[in-house]
């Protein structure tokens, strides 16, 4: 995004903040559909500087000031523009495998501003500003984890590529996995072993949930509505979540990485609960056992007000409950091709195999499978 627009839209968020009351008052009458419920149909926009988790030196507090929002604004204006800097060409080429920082892959040059679109303010619900989409439990922060959820963490670093790093390996641009012996398993040993946003199989951040999240780009989501069925497109990554009107739930033994959703209508508000997920669903940090609950109301003509409870007693002690704002957009979902026919990750395994090859002092001019 160049410069010039950013100013503009910098400009917008902090004069929105001052123009918010006005905008509610002005809403016009929410659609509804001919059976009388509201017609949720359409695009929304729901990127936002808002965190999921509040700061902890809001404590308990869920509200900001309208001077709180407009620095959060702002800061985030000054950093784009800090950020948007045309590239030098004649820069050298960054360290083999990374500098040793936790930046993109050892800092080794990932997005900068100009691909990010979080959003250029926090979002309003009911007229006010939100501290953060966590508004329960009270702090706005994450429950502690279970001791089972703690243990199978512990297991996972235990194993894998985890163990191998832990053990001495580096990522140094060469097939350091080896150093176990010129056999040894590896983190490239199969395609499968690779992590299902790396494999574009589902998306980044949660976008497609359950619970649907904001991420660093991608955020619209579009709503196709119907007496029997709601269903919702997602931007990042093309998925499609498929809510089925009044009915029950697939039998346990049916599985989805984004879970199996029915709904129901209480008043003017649509209830979803998902449930049936697999090992690790789309919301990566949950377990099978997790059930989700999405409540989709209209605040008005022009904004969606998205909640969700999240309940897993196999990870967290507790539920916790968000709520954020998804205003309209006039944008239009486009195709999301992650890596068409996924030759990047091709390139990732063949790399392997290339280091593999160098490792063991092979002609690495041989290797054009890319996997064993």
């Amino acid at each position: 995004m160049h410069t010039d627009k950013r100013i503009r839209l910098g400009l917008l968020a902090c004069t929105s903040l001052l123009l918010a009351p006005l905008a509610i008052a002005q809403d016009g009458d929410i659609p509804r559909t001919p059976s009388g419920h509201p017609d949720l149909s359409g695009t929304y926009d729901v990127s936002t500087l808002t965190p999921m988790q509040r700061p902890e030196q809001f404590g308990d507090k869920r509200v900001l000031t309208n001077d709180e929002a407009a620095v959060i604004a702002a800061e985030r204006l000054q950093f784009h523009l800090d950020d948007d800097q045309v590239s030098d060409p004649n820069r050298t080429a960054p360290p083999q495998g990374g500098d040793g920082s936790t930046g993109a892959y050892g800092n080794v040059g990932g997005y900068n501003a100009f691909f990010i679109d979080d959003g250029t303010d926090a979002f309003q619900i009911d007229g006010q500003w939100r501290t953060s989409i966590l508004i329960d439990p009270p702090n706005g922060r994450m429950p502690p984890a279970t001791d089972e959820r703690r243990a199978a963490l512990r297991a996972r670093f235990s194993e894998g590529e985890n163990a191998i790093r832990r053990e001495g390996g580096q990522n140094d641009g060469t097939a350091y996995w080896l150093n176990a012996g010129v056999d040894a398993a590896g983190p490239y040993d199969n395609m499968e072993q690779r992590g299902l946003a790396e494999r574009c199989l589902i998306g980044f951040s949660s976008t497609a949930g359950p619970p649907m999240l904001p991420a660093l780009y991608n955020n619209h989501k579009r709503i196709v509505q119907s007496e029997d069925t709601v269903l919702i497109h997602v931007e990042m990554v093309h998925e499609a979540r498929i809510v089925r009107m009044n009915a029950e739930h697939d039998p346990d033994n049916i599985r989805k990485w984004l879970g199996d959703s029915i709904g129901w209508w209480e008043g003017d508000t649509l209830v979803v609960e998902t449930t049936n997920f697999r090992d690790v669903p789309a919301f990566s940090q949950g377990s099978r056992d997790m059930k989700v609950t999405e409540r989709f109301r209209m605040e008005s003509a022009d904004k969606l007000i998205y909640g969700f409870t999240v309940e897993d007693p196999t990870t967290w002690t507790a539920s916790f409950t968000g709520e954020y704002a998804w205003p309209r957009s006039p944008n239009k979902v486009f195709e999301y091709a992650c890596h068409e026919a996924n030759y990047a990750l091709e390139g990732i395994m063949k790399g392997a195999r290339l280091l593999e090859a160098e490792f063991r002092g092979e002609d690495p001019g041989g290797v054009a499978n890319p996997t064993r």
